[in-house]
C-alpha cells in the first residue's frame, strides 16, 4: 500500500483538476501517459505477486488501482473528444476565414483572386497534426525574443498612429510585418495597421489587415480587437451578414472581453438579428 496510497492521493485529484481546468490537448495527454506509466508499473508489481502484491494493500488496493485505471480511461476518452472538436472547430474556422478573404478581393480593386492562394490554418496549426508538447514558459520577468531594432521599429509605426501620420503607421507596420515575419507583434502590427487605414478611409484593406490579425492568434488577447475591427469594416463594406457573424463572436470567443459591449453596439447600429 506504501506505493498505491501516494499515487491514489496524486492521481484523484489531478483527474478532477484535469476535467475542470481548461488544460490544452497537449497538457493533458502529458498527464495521461504520466498517470498511465505508473499504473503499468504498480500492476506489474501485483503480477509478481509475493512481498509485492502485499505491498499493493491486497485485493482492495488492487480495485482502488482499478478505479483509478478506469477514470483514466474516461479522461483519455475525453481527451480524444475534445482533439475532435477543435480540429472540427479550426477546420471550420479556416474556410471561414478563405471566404471571407475571397469576398474582400472581390470588392477591392486591383485584388488577383488567382493570387489569394490556401488560406492557412487558423492560428496555424495543421488540424490533421498531432499536436505538440508545449514548450516550457520563459522564466519569470523575461518577454519575448526580438530581433535587433525589432522593438524600435514598433514602436516608430505605433508612435506613428498615436499622432495621426495614418500613411506612416500603415506603412510603417506593413514593413514592420514584411521584415520580422512571425514576430510575437505581428498580430498587434497588424491591428495598428487596420486602424491607420481606417483613419484613411480604406475600409478594405483595413478589414483585410484585421483579418490577417486574427488569423495570426485566433486565441491570444488581441483576437478580440482583430474581430471587432474587421466586423466593423465589413459592416462599413455592405457585408452586413458576414460583419453580424463576425461582431457575434466576440462574444462567443471572448465573453469576458471588455470589447463585448462594443460588438453589441455595432450590431445593433447594423439591425443584426
Amino acid at each position: 500500500m506504501r506505493r498505491l496510497a501516494p499515487l491514489l492521493l496524486a492521481a484523484w485529484p489531478a483527474l478532477a483538476q484535469a476535467q475542470a481546468d481548461p488544460a490544452t490537448i497537449a497538457d493533458i495527454r502529458s498527464g495521461i501517459a504520466a498517470l498511465s506509466a505508473e499504473i503499468q508499473s504498480l500492476r506489474g508489481l501485483a503480477a509478481e505477486g509475493g512481498g509485492a502484491g502485499a505491498a499493493l494493500g491486497g485485493a482492495a488496493g488492487l480495485e482502488r488501482l482499478a478505479a483509478v485505471e478506469a477514470a483514466l480511461n474516461a479522461l483519455t476518452a475525453k481527451a480524444e473528444e475534445l482533439e475532435f472538436r477543435v480540429n472540427r472547430v479550426t477546420t471550420d474556422g479556416t474556410n471561414r476565414l478563405g471566404d471571407l478573404e475571397f469576398r474582400l478581393c472581390e470588392i477591392e480593386p486591383g485584388c488577383d483572386i488567382g493570387a489569394l492562394g490556401e488560406t492557412p490554418s487558423l492560428g496555424g496549426v495543421d488540424s490533421a497534426a498531432v499536436v505538440p508538447l508545449p514548450d516550457p514558459p520563459p522564466a519569470q520577468g523575461t518577454g519575448p525574443d526580438l530581433a535587433v531594432s525589432e522593438q524600435a521599429d514598433f514602436e516608430r509605426a505605433e508612435g506613428a498612429l498615436a499622432q495621426g501620420d495614418f500613411r506612416g503607421a500603415a506603412d510603417g507596420f506593413a514593413a514592420f510585418v514584411a521584415a520580422y515575419p512571425g514576430s510575437p507583434l505581428t498580430q498587434r502590427a497588424q491591428i495598428g495597421r487596420g486602424e491607420a487605414l481606417d483613419g484613411l478611409g480604406d475600409r478594405s484593406n483595413a478589414a483585410r489587415a484585421y483579418l490577417e490579425a486574427f488569423s495570426a492568434d485566433s486565441v491570444g488577447p488581441f483576437a478580440p480587437d482583430a474581430l471587432l475591427g474587421l466586423g466593423r469594416n465589413l459592416g462599413v463594406l455592405g457585408q452586413v451578414a458576414d460583419a453580424c457573424i463576425t461582431l457575434r463572436e466576440v462574444g462567443t470567443r471572448f465573453p469576458a472581453s471588455p470589447l463585448v459591449l462594443d460588438a453589441q453596439a455595432e450590431m445593433r447600429a447594423l439591425a443584426c438579428p
